[in-house]
């Protein structure tokens, strides 16, 4: 792809989660119409983090414009894994709730992994247990982790081509980068997984068509790493709204960018309402 002004265009998620969320909410209110079943969300929080709580709350007042009920349970800082595990096994076992949300970070003593595997499957729909990441790597049925997938609409959205192209990720999270080089897989892009601290990246990042920078260091990628014309996805968030990607930089070179904020973030959230309706109705089929 090429920039015809030599400025990226920005791909921007805000206008296209604001659509996701109208059909979530339409859905949400047919089968509260036709079953009694209102869909809700049950979000997680361990501790007092300022963003985490702020994340949260946003959440839940996306969830209560889409029409989806929510649940807020929050947990002291000294929470143990056996508690948290113990709570999310509670949450799993609650018919009302469809949807659970554990808000990461957690802190330090909880085995987050751990705490993870206690959510159920069928209520996972923020992507984040073995079992959706399996069913990501093996294209199979199953939530998608909410921010890569949330990528992948973007991208598809935007009609880039995904078949054959050269994505390179940067970023190893199990939650972030390592399914999002799982969907851009089977999506029939080659995928090259990066890290920061992978010998020679910027000459790995220059060959290709597609970058999802999930790094977690602001200002990381900078604009002479990218190939002229590529598509740059920035999936990072840090303190005063600045990227992973330079995003000057990166702009004078990239044909199409997403902004930060406005870009990923409000995907994440549109996927996580979408997903958690999918989970309403999906159980309410079998009961």
């Amino acid at each position: 792809m090429t920039s015809d002004n030599n400025t990226a265009r920005p791909m921007i998620g805000t206008d296209l989660a604001a659509d996701m969320v109208a059909q979530a909410a339409v859905r949400a209110k047919k089968l509260q119409d036709e079953t009694g079943v209102q869909p809700c969300l049950a979000a997680v929080l361990v501790g007092d983090d300022p963003a985490s709580a702020t994340y949260v709350r946003m959440k839940q007042n996306r969830s209560k414009k889409a029409g989806i009920g929510s649940v807020s349970v929050v947990l002291p800082a000294s929470t143990t894994t056996e508690e948290l595990v113990a709570e999310l096994t509670r949450l799993s076992n609650d018919p009302t709730v469809h949807g659970i949300l554990l808000q990461h970070p957690v802190p330090a003593q909880i085995d987050e992994r751990a705490a993870f595997e206690a959510i159920a499957p069928a209520k996972d729909v923020d992507g984040v247990t073995m079992h959706s990441f399996a069913a990501m790597a093996f294209g199979e049925p199953g939530f998608r982790s909410c921010t890569p997938g949330g990528i992948l609409r973007l991208l598809q959205t935007y009609d880039v081509p995904l078949s054959g192209a050269h994505a390179v990720v940067i970023g190893r999270s199990p939650i972030l980068g390592k399914p999002a080089g799982m969907l851009l897989l089977a999506s029939n892009a080659t995928v090259t997984y990066t890290h920061s601290r992978t010998k020679g990246l910027p000459a790995l990042v220059r060959q290709a068509d597609i970058v999802v920078a999930a790094v977690g260091k602001p200002n990381f990628v900078r604009g002479e790493w990218l190939k002229p014309g590529a598509v740059v996805v920035d999936a990072g968030y840090n303190e005063g709204n600045v990227g992973d990607v330079h995003a000057e930089e990166a702009a004078a070179v990239a044909s199409l960018l997403t902004p930060v904020p406005g870009g990923v973030g409000p995907m994440t959230i549109a996927l996580l309402l979408e997903q958690t309706v999918d989970a309403a109705e999906a159980q309410n089929a079998r009961s």
